[in-house]
């Protein structure tokens, strides 16, 4: 673990980035004031209003006030509903984390078991079949295969409902949506991995002493396979709330990604902030989980780094 602190310097370098582009971008595309409030105000009010949530300062001092909030756990307060941004926006988190969670547990229910067998059956008919409709589920945009869903579901059959969060219903479909392109993914790697293990010597080595195809499989080429797989995963986990919110937004699911859209289009600033934040930290923090997992799956991730240091 001696890599730690120097991947903890990354994350704090990738954290401030982040941070300080968020806020100077926003601050660009124009002043919030403006577009939350009517276009007859009058110019008291306005200004009133620009003092109030701190609009008025030179941008060098909002950074550094924005940046002593932040130190103490004060994300700012949303412009739109007068609330805190970050309780504003953690109410919303639950259901960002269970269309996520489905969506990530459907992608492996699907995308592991596909890539094993068209790896095992290579260049057969199963193979091409199982590739061409990974590339089709990659390929496809989220937003246009959800009002495919839409159509087909919801208004032609009536089968589940288009919208909201209700039910267990209403997560059929949204989760289905996020889940076919990361299942695609998945599929393409776990492919990949598993050729290049089973074509290496102690595969031919354990079928020579009479290892059974599902043994060899099973002990001996999945877990080398996983290496690969996890660090796509961990991208994707990261991925996973970018993604969401084209997703929320075809199927009106009140996650942080629906809330993310509108934020962005009123110039809430403190709650945009939050969210990319909140994103932010949720990559960074995938990305270390991937490398402990790395070097768990792979001893000779940790004996490399070892030799490097000495």
């Amino acid at each position: 673990m001696t890599w730690l602190p120097v991947r903890l310097a990354r994350a704090a370098l990738t954290m401030w980035l982040v941070v300080t582009f968020v806020f100077v971008v926003l601050r660009l595309t124009g002043d919030p004031a403006a577009i939350l409030l009517p276009d007859d105000i009058d110019a008291q009010t306005l200004a009133f209003y620009r003092e109030k949530w701190g609009l008025a300062d030179p941008l060098w001092q909002q950074y550094l006030k924005y940046w002593a909030g932040l130190l103490h756990g004060d994300f700012g307060i949303s412009f739109r509903n007068d609330m805190d941004a970050f309780a504003l926006v953690w109410e919303r988190v639950p259901k960002t984390a269970l269309l996520g969670g489905t969506a990530l547990g459907i992608a492996l229910f699907i995308g592991i078991p596909a890539g094993i067998l068209a790896a095992i059956w290579k260049d057969s008919w199963i193979d091409r079949t199982i590739m061409t409709s990974a590339v089709f589920g990659f390929s496809m945009p989220n937003f246009f295969l959800g009002i495919l869903l839409i159509l087909a579901f919801s208004l032609r059959l009536r089968w589940l409902p288009s919208s909201g969060s209700g039910t267990w219903a209403h997560l059929v479909l949204p989760a289905i949506t996020l889940g076919t392109g990361f299942a695609a993914q998945i599929a393409r790697y776990s492919r990949s991995s598993m050729i290049e293990v089973l074509s290496r010597a102690y595969m031919r080595t354990a079928s020579s002493k009479g290892t059974g195809p599902v043994r060899r499989v099973a002990l001996h080429a999945i877990p080398n396979a996983a290496v690969p797989v996890v660090t796509v995963l961990g991208i994707q986990v990261g991925q996973l709330l970018g993604w969401a919110v084209v997703t929320e937004t075809v199927f009106a699911w009140p996650g942080i990604g629906r809330l993310l859209t509108h934020s962005v289009a009123l110039r809430d600033l403190a709650v945009v902030q939050c969210i990319m934040i909140l994103l932010a930290l949720t990559m960074v923090t995938s990305n270390m989980i991937v490398d402990i997992l790395y070097g768990w799956l792979d001893p000779r991730v940790r004996v490399g780094a070892g030799t490097a240091q000495k």
